[in-house]
């Protein structure tokens, strides 16, 4: 008859040989990790990065100052201030700003935009060195969207089934 002693070491060398072929297995595969700088992972459509503000095709700005968004920021983020435009006398943005430092990345302003003016782009890598240079002005915000129009456009198809 066995003695407890040996029963116990027989399980614990039982478990080492198994704990030790896992870790192998791990260690020999295909590493799971990516080389981040130079190799970017999959993002989602849904992504919610840095903001933009878009543009029709013809090169005009979507924005017409309903202030919905301003209004449904939690973080009170945004600030707009509208005037009438030169051309049609219609409402415009004269003043766009979205403090990024207060916003929380919650996208209740992309889903209550009636003309898919203000939205969320796929850009995550907006550090900055100051804090001042995440006040975004309306300037900086067009820049964006006419930088990620078509990553952005591409985005909201493929996730308009969905909707």
């Amino acid at each position: 008859m066995m003695r407890v002693g040996q029963i116990v070491n027989t399980l614990l060398l039982r478990e080492f040989v198994s704990a030790f072929f896992l870790a192998m297995r791990y260690f020999f595969g295909a590493k799971p990790t990516i080389n981040y700088p130079f190799e970017k992972g999959p993002v989602s459509p849904r992504f919610r990065g840095e903001h933009a503000l878009r543009r029709y095709p013809n090169g005009e700005e979507r924005c017409i100052a309903c202030k919905l968004c301003e209004a449904i920021c939690p973080a009170q983020a945004i600030t707009i201030e509208a005037g009438p435009r030169q051309n049609d006398g219609t409402r415009r943005t004269v003043r766009y700003d979205i403090d990024m430092v207060k916003c929380i990345y919650c996208g209740f302003c992309q889903e209550a935009c009636p003309v898919d003016a203000i939205v969320e782009g796929p850009n995550f890598e907006f550090a900055t060195e100051t804090r001042e240079e995440l006040y975004f002005s309306k300037e900086k915000l067009l820049s964006n969207g006419d930088r990620w129009e078509r990553e952005i456009a591409a985005n909201l198809a493929a996730d308009a089934p969905y909707r």
